[in-house]
């Protein structure tokens, strides 16, 4: 089981850089930084609505599960 970010994909298609995204969301660039390269271990809901809401995305458009079974 594997849950894909594709916030750097979201961050493209919107011309946002990570200090931009970062300053709308209230987030260190750090943290960005690590959910962005997939490393994050967790997000809370607030967060994902934070992003999403600067992003004018849906939490899908972000997260992506992929059943790696196959």
């Amino acid at each position: 089981m594997a849950i894909i970010v594709n916030l750097d994909v979201m961050m493209a298609k919107r011309k946002m850089s990570l200090n931009e995204l970062s300053d709308k969301v209230g987030l260190t660039l750090s943290n960005l930084s690590i959910l962005k390269t997939g490393k994050a271990k967790a997000i809370r809901f607030s967060t994902l609505e934070l992003i999403c809401k600067a992003l004018e995305c849906q939490p899908g458009d972000i997260l992506e599960y992929i059943d790696d079974q196959y």
